[in-house]
């Protein structure tokens, strides 16, 4: 049997997932991510692959899924909001405590391979995935392979300018990067919360939001109104440049069932073409894309 064990590395928790060669999950394990200890974290994935393996009786290919990406100069991590990665040169530390190789990819970038391999995407040439929650990532797959790029930040999709800010009532937002006007500050969960107190005076969790629009509240169904133009035109960039057969969505936004059926209404005026036949879909494998994703890492070269 080819065991691939995938290591979802979250800022909040750590989990692992073994696969067999179909894909069929034959252990779950979890357990909290050290905060801001970097050498307790690189202990605690050593613990949990040598606990499964030792549980299943068999070695494993690792791959992990990493908030941010490692950088073509020297290999360190960079990005990360789980800042205690930045700098470290994780690949090689993982490599040393489990004496293997390990691949490693951005979190969005598994999210995007495990749905093209299995989920929302599955058939597909050419995918695209979004994270829609307290960032916004994105990642593409190409015949279920990932495409990295030369400075390997393909899909990072949020630090693009919104398109045509000028529709916009309101000035831009200064994004955490320290740009104004990036996707991430409009269509994170934080973006939506901040544009709905900008204009109603009043901070809801998106959540929130999206619950009072459901729930017929006037103020809340503008806000939502706004998103959905706003992630319309974004989402209409990438199918000018990348043309996809499949958009996923994932992230807590992502559960905001009305965005299929509004969106793909909303994108064909930004977009160069007589028709439009991207299709629009939420994952399915959930908060488990990130770390299936992870393990199909293996699969991909």
């Amino acid at each position: 049997m080819t065991l691939r064990i995938g290591i979802d590395l979250g800022g909040s928790k750590i989990e692992l997932l073994a696969l067999d060669e179909e894909g069929k999950a034959l252990l779950r394990r979890r357990r909290p991510t050290p905060q801001g200890d970097y050498r307790a974290t690189l202990a605690a994935i050593g613990e949990l692959v040598e606990g499964a393996e030792r549980e299943l009786g068999e070695r494993g290919h690792v791959g992990v899924g990493i908030p941010g990406s490692e950088s073509p100069l020297g290999k360190r991590i960079r990005n990360a909001n789980s800042t205690c990665l930045n700098g470290r040169s994780l690949r090689h530390d993982l490599e040393q405590r489990l004496q293997r190789p390990v691949r490693l990819a951005n979190d969005a970038n598994c999210m995007v391979l495990s749905e093209a391999v299995d989920g929302a995407g599955q058939g597909a040439e050419v995918v695209f995935g979004v994270i829609l929650g307290t960032g916004v990532g994105g990642g593409i797959v190409v015949r279920q392979r990932l495409l990295v790029g030369s400075n390997r930040i393909a899909g990072e999709w949020g630090h693009n300018p919104l398109p045509r800010l000028g529709e916009e009532s309101l000035p831009p937002a200064r994004c955490y990067c320290g740009r104004e006007g990036c996707i991430e500050s409009w269509l994170s969960g934080p973006g939506l919360s901040s544009d709905h107190a900008r204009h109603v005076g009043e901070m809801l969790p998106a959540e929130v939001i999206a619950e009072r629009a459901a729930a017929g509240d006037a103020l809340c169904v503008q806000s939502l109104q706004r998103y959905e133009r706003r992630l319309a035109k974004a989402l209409a960039g990438v199918i000018n440049l990348l043309d996809p057969e499949v958009i996923v969505l994932a992230g807590g936004l992502s559960n905001i069932a009305r965005l299929y059926a509004s969106v793909p209404t909303l994108w064909g005026e930004h977009i160069f073409s007589d028709t439009v036949n991207t299709r629009l879909r939420q994952n399915v494998h959930g908060d488990s894309s990130g770390v299936r994703g992870a393990a199909w890492l293996w699969d991909t070269e």
